[in-house]
């Protein structure tokens, strides 16, 4: 880390300002270094900005609303895993039922309209128009006539979202797996990324409690709980 990180992250709030010597030179106490260490913890876990809104609130002596970005970013946290459970049980539904997916898509070269895509699907074009409306289908317009076009990501969408409806999955959540398997590039892809994706939440999730004891360390020891005097922020 360089000298010019320390005292940005002074200048920011993210540390209590450091008292001078007679020549104008900062001088960094073991608190200081508490504080860094937590500010440093809580980038890990929480990312920069909610790291930032964290440290401040401590030194403006918002406690609560520190604890607030905390919650949130737990919040978040187990949202992610409730997606990530949503994900992995559809493909892992998806993949028990590969042979019905199958038939037709080695041929299939996109429908022209959404009443054929509704008609091979046995749907009706108000639930294909639904299932837009909602983000499971993104069909490109023709720019001549203005009328949706199914590509043939299209159609694997559209299967997918038939099979996964008929398996009582709601809307939002297709919409949720679709929109992974499009990020992923289709099925297997995700399925292959799925393990990497509970790996990331179970490190964020022990940054987290890592940061979390950095920040009770830092409050320990922190004068006034981490107090920041307005004046001496003006001062430096």
């Amino acid at each position: 880390m360089s000298t010019q990180a320390v005292r940005n992250y002074e200048r920011n709030g993210c540390l209590p300002p450091a008292d001078r010597t007679p020549t104008g030179y900062r001088i960094y106490t073991d608190v200081h270094a508490a504080a860094l260490r937590a500010y440093v913890a809580l980038v890990r876990g929480f990312g920069h900005a909610s790291a930032r809104s964290i440290m401040q609130a401590v030194h403006q002596g918002r406690t609560d609303d520190a604890l607030a970005v905390i919650d949130a970013g737990h919040d978040q946290l187990l949202r992610d895993r409730a997606t990530l459970g949503t994900v992995r049980d559809a493909v892992e539904h998806i993949a028990a039922e590969s042979d019905e997916l199958s038939v037709g898509a080695s041929t299939s070269t996109g429908f022209r309209s959404i009443g054929e895509l509704a008609h091979a699907l046995a749907l009706s074009p108000a639930t294909m128009r639904t299932w837009e409306r909602v983000g499971i289908l993104a069909p490109r317009r023709d720019p001549a006539t203005g009328y949706r076009v199914y590509e043939n990501d299209d159609v694997r969408d559209a299967r997918l979202a038939h099979l996964l409806r008929r398996g009582g999955y709601l809307l939002d959540q297709i919409a949720t797996v679709i929109g992974q398997i499009r990020s992923a590039g289709g099925t297997d892809e995700l399925s292959k990324t799925v393990g990497d994706w509970q790996a990331k939440l179970t490190s964020q999730g022990l940054a987290m409690l890592t940061a979390a004891g950095r920040l009770s360390d830092y409050l320990d020891i922190a004068p006034d709980g981490g107090l920041i005097r307005m004046d001496a922020v003006a001062s430096g």
